[in-house]
């Protein structure tokens, strides 16, 4: 096999290609390649120059799979998903209700020979993780498999990451992980901005980060993920489960998450004082300042209680959020009271791979019981308002956040400036707002105001021919799952 990460993605990716006839989709491959080379790579643990027993029961490993052809090979292969799917630790959350997607043994025989070709643990970790990175974002990319829910783009990940300054000896959560985006950043940021002794090494690489997925299949791209970037051991730093059923009994210095969007949940998270919807199912959560069924909300709610006193957080919220009443002014005016609530990013749509999401970044740091409260100042960054980006002919690249980096001026936030697209506004005048609304903007709209300002042509062409792709291939994969 070729020895650039994009060649290998490349190699890897077109055998997909070949699989897409037999139903396979490329979630199921990436899958695939998930388990294959987690067993490749405990079996070259197991010679030298490492020497180490096998993690992997015998019998149900690499060199098992090898030695077998054709029907015979399809049936101990499932019988190797099933198995490991009931260890514990790292195995247990990788083969986690696991399957075999490729039913064609021929097929399967070929993509173990196409990842045996390779010497998975002589590569660089930053080659590991960049060709699997690169596998997670092709699978993103791909509309129908509706992955792209899981994926961040890595340019928003970074600047987020940038400002929050995550330090050594911290510990860092997101609760609902995705394919590990934040978490990975996290731990590179500290690694490149510390000099770390062996203890710290140590600590980075096994407790800095946690994470959790309510899906197994995504917890398990996010558990290989921080794997082959050398993060996590036997045991997986990342689990399986719903953050929202029970108040959290870890506590960490940071919390870095864009949590599912979808406004409605099938869930209603209760603070115990009434307001149930007695249709859907109740998680109490006493912790919580609004009974509601708002995912966001609950989310919000859940970060603030997952920091430790003095911890900060970044989450990814809609619009709704900001200005929804009811259990949302109740969560926004305790949030402006107990929190310090320093920042907002206002986000442009074409950013997610969800069209047309109107998505913010909200700061805050979690502080101690006061009589007074402890937001002064919310600064607003607008990068929404005549700025205009699509997925992939002008997708949002690191450079066009260094603005928004500068004048967030982690260094010291105190000394921060007003521009044309930074606000500051004072806690009593967002407290005056109707329903304490915080969907601000103060920017002049030129699309609305006169039909010469609009984007240019060749950007809407190619923002409604992106649309209509998208939607061309959704269609196509509810015909195909209709025919089925």
């Amino acid at each position: 096999m070729p020895t650039e990460p994009s060649a290998i993605v490349q190699k890897l990716w077109n055998y997909c290609n070949v699989l897409r006839d037999d139903g396979v989709s490329y979630g199921d491959y990436v899958e695939q390649l998930t388990y294959l080379v987690f067993l490749k790579m405990a079996d070259e643990q197991t010679r030298p120059p490492f020497n180490k027993p096998s993690a992997i029961p015998k019998g149900y490993d690499w060199q098992s799979l090898m030695e077998k052809d054709g029907v015979e090979l399809e049936v101990h292969y499932r019988a190797v998903l099933e198995k490991l799917g009931k260890e514990k630790g790292m195995i247990g959350v990788i083969f986690r209700k696991s399957q075999n997607k490729i039913q064609d043994p021929a097929k399967l025989k070929r993509l173990l020979s196409l990842i045996g070709g390779e010497t998975w643990l002589g590569m660089d970790i930053d080659v590991k993780g960049e060709i699997y990175e690169g596998l997670l974002q092709k699978n993103a990319e791909d509309v129908k498999s509706g992955a792209g829910q899981y994926f961040t783009p890595r340019s928003l990940i970074k600047a987020i990451v940038d400002v929050m300054r995550p330090q050594a000896g911290m510990t860092i959560c997101d609760p609902a992980c995705g394919t590990g985006g934040f978490l990975l950043v996290a731990h590179d940021y500290i690694a490149a901005h510390s000099k770390l002794d062996k203890e710290q090494k140590q600590f980075l690489k096994q407790k800095t980060v946690k994470g959790k997925d309510i899906v197994d299949s995504v917890a398990r791209l996010c558990a290989m993920n921080l794997y082959l970037h050398g993060i996590g051991g036997e045991e997986s730093p990342i689990e399986v489960g719903d953050s929202l059923v029970s108040e959290p009994s870890d506590h960490y210095d940071m919390v870095l998450t864009n949590p599912p969007f979808g406004k409605k949940s099938s869930v209603t998270v209760s603070n115990g004082n009434g307001g149930k919807d007695k249709e859907s199912l109740v998680y109490e959560r006493p912790d919580f300042w609004a009974t509601t069924s708002n995912k966001q909300l609950n989310f919000l709610q859940h970060v603030r209680s997952l920091l430790k006193i003095h911890g900060s957080a970044a989450i990814v919220v809609p619009d709704n959020v900001l200005f929804e009443g009811g259990a949302g002014e109740t969560v926004r005016r305790r949030m402006l009271s107990e929190c310090n609530v320093h920042t907002l990013l206002r986000l442009p749509t074409g950013v997610f791979y969800a069209q047309g999401v109107k998505a913010n970044v909200l700061f805050f740091d979690k502080k101690p019981a006061s009589k007074t409260p402890w937001t002064e100042t919310l600064w607003i960054y607008d990068l929404r308002t005549n700025m205009h980006f699509t997925l992939k002919t002008n997708p949002l690249k690191y450079e066009d956040l260094h603005d928004f980096i500068a004048c967030y001026n982690a260094a010291n936030k105190l000394e921060r400036k007003e521009t044309e697209r930074f606000h500051s506004f004072a806690y009593e005048n967002l407290m005056e707002r109707d329903k304490v609304n915080l969907d601000i903007f103060w920017l002049r709209d030129e699309s609305l105001e006169d039909s010469d300002n609009l984007p240019d042509p060749d950007v809407i062409a190619q923002e409604i021919a992106e649309n209509l792709e998208d939607a061309l291939e959704q269609f196509s994969g509810i015909v195909g799952t209709l025919k089925e």
